[in-house]
């Protein structure tokens, strides 16, 4: 699988430049999750990132994708509401 260096902003990675893995489309995950231990047992905090472009170019466009901290921490991971699925 291709990888690509990306850019972090704000939060515990602020100005970090770590290797994202691509999807199919050439394109990082939308949300990146960061999972910190802590050495007295507890569950780990997890940091949240969201995908964003990156600074525009020469045309205007945007180059790349950088990821930025999501202070709410919510991973936009929730069941899908099909019709004829159960309610729960």
């Amino acid at each position: 699988m291709r990888s690509e260096n990306t850019p972090f902003t704000g939060g515990p990675l602020d100005g970090r430049v770590l290797p994202v893995l691509l999807d199919a489309t050439g394109r990082p995950p939308k949300v990146y999750t960061v999972p910190v231990p802590h050495d007295d047992g507890t569950p780990p905090t997890v940091h949240v990132y969201r995908r964003v472009p990156g600074p525009p170019g020469r045309l205007g466009l945007p180059r790349g994708w950088r990821y930025a901290y999501d202070p709410e921490g919510d991973t936009g991971r929730r069941r899908l509401k099909w019709p004829w699925s159960k309610a729960s």
